[in-house]
């Protein structure tokens, strides 16, 4: 019986299961059917990731051999999330002695690949349209993204269509301790017979989407465990639920190298505040480049501070170039850009660890790798992080929440602020200025925080990353 037809023990009505089928041949038909083709592997390093040693997997005439203490993360860019939980992954794979591996199912001339492009350009384009669209917010994003993606029969077509991912493995090693960072990469590893997979899930919010039978499914929180330990409200009817030996709750996917020094961080922070100096607000523009109109409507907002030098501003735009172009017509002000800049931008985290930060920072990086870490090495620097509540929802810094992009990320913002390290969501452009007002005039909000990651911290509850490397080596 295929992974579409029953899914933990719970059998899928034939017209789902056709359903699936129907929609991995379509992508086979428009794509080619390479189901026999023999991709070798070879690997090339990563550079912005040198710290960690990670190498990419790429195709070549000949196969390379794996080192002996070989993890990979399995991955796929579909926004910056699931790009920047496999780096914590690598990292905390690197702390622990083991040589990472880093395998973007979406980035091979392969028909899987072509499969997720496909999907995720128009899961890209669907989130900006909802940003710009109420209608299609209320009626088409959100119940999607809430309710859509929990049923479990969502989950069959994604075990249909993640089969078309297989070729790619061919010349991995079965063995291999492997985490996935979408459920995608953990299907896609599973049906090729790895044996020793991590499926890392990224949201606080239970859905079926994230089902991959056969893989150890970690989760950060206990409202996540219990979602799915009995996947409640996947179905109309009561399901069976995940069992224990696939199910684990293991903390925060979070970076090595954000967690060494955190309690000096937080008192850097807490002198800062002490010491009149301007509080530092990171803001990041996502992958998907969504959330302009509340991020200029907070830029423009925070500019009198920035002019009193009562904030320093940090504008990751990713490698949305073009975000940062649309607003700083609105904005006419004199900023400091780090285009393309990476090894500047690293001098600057330096510099200002110790050092002073004013005026507004704008910085924007082709490269993934280099857009997506420009925001790790300056969360160690800045006092607030102003996020969606999507996958930085659960890093150690102080933050505020602004609206979410789907339905599915609500709950990030709810976990935070039960865990104290985070302002409840703020929907609107006006709540979200409010906030600010409130963070940047009373000077024990942020320190209150700080000491609340700390007692995180001691709990284990930013330990996540390590725990997943822990399970997929069998330890």
């Amino acid at each position: 019986m295929s992974k579409s037809e029953s899914i933990f023990n719970n059998p899928q009505p034939k017209k789902v299961v056709n359903g699936a089928y129907k929609s991995k041949a379509k992508f086979v038909k428009k794509y080619g059917d390479d189901s026999q083709k023999d991709y070798k592997v070879a690997f090339k390093e990563i550079p912005t990731l040198d710290f960690i040693k990670a190498d990419n997997i790429v195709f070549a005439e000949e196969n390379q051999k794996f080192d002996s203490k070989a993890l990979i993360v399995g991955n796929i860019r579909m926004g910056f999330g699931h790009y920047r939980i496999s780096i914590a992954m690598a990292s905390a794979a690197r702390a622990l002695g083991y040589k990472p591996y880093w395998l973007d199912l979406a980035s091979f001339d392969a028909t899987g690949s072509k499969m997720i492009r496909e999907q995720n350009d128009m899961y890209s384009l669907a989130s900006r349209i909802s940003q710009k669209s109420k209608l299609f917010n209320k009626l088409v994003w959100e119940p999607l993204n809430s309710e859509g993606f929990k049923k479990i029969s969502y989950n069959a077509k994604d075990q249909a269509n993640s089969e078309l991912l297989v070729p790619i493995f061919r010349n991995i090693p079965k063995d291999i301790p492997y985490i996935a960072t979408h459920v995608w990469p953990s299907q896609a590893a599973i049906h090729a017979g790895m044996t020793h997979v991590v499926n890392a899930i990224p949201d606080n919010w239970p859905m079926g989407l994230h089902l991959s039978e056969g893989a150890i499914h970690t989760v950060q929180t206990p409202f996540a465990y219990f979602g799915y330990k009995t996947l409640r409200g996947f179905d109309k009817k009561p399901l069976n639920g995940i069992p224990e030996d696939q199910l684990k709750m293991v903390g925060c996917f979070i970076d090595h190298e954000l967690l060494v020094d955190l309690e000096g961080d937080n008192e850097r922070r807490k002198a800062r505040l002490r010491n009149g100096k301007p509080i530092r607000i990171l803001m990041t523009v996502g992958g998907a480049g969504a959330g302009f109109d509340m991020f200029l409507a907070m830029v423009q907002h925070l500019l009198p501070y920035v002019k009193e030098k009562k904030v320093a501003l940090f504008i990751n735009f990713g490698d949305h170039k073009d975000v940062y172009e649309k607003m700083i017509k609105k904005v006419e002000v004199e900023t400091k850009n780090f285009f393309n800049e990476y090894e500047k931008l690293k001098e600057l985290a330096k510099e200002i660890k110790e050092g002073e930060a004013e005026g507004i920072y704008c910085i924007y990086n082709k490269d993934i790798f280099e857009a997506v870490y420009s925001t790790n090495l300056l969360m160690p620097v800045t006092d607030l992080l102003v996020t969606k509540p999507s996958e930085l929802a659960y890093y150690p810094i102080p933050k505020l929440f602004m609206r979410h992009i789907g339905g599915h990320e609500v709950y990030g913002a709810v976990n935070g602020q039960e865990n104290g390290d985070s302002t409840p969501e703020c929907p609107t452009k006006k709540e979200a200025n409010e906030m600010l007002d409130r963070l940047i005039s009373d000077k024990e909000i942020i320190p209150h925080m700080c000491d609340r990651i700390n007692e995180l911290k001691a709990q284990g509850h930013y330990n996540g990353a390590y725990e997943c490397v822990k399970l997929a080596v069998g330890k």
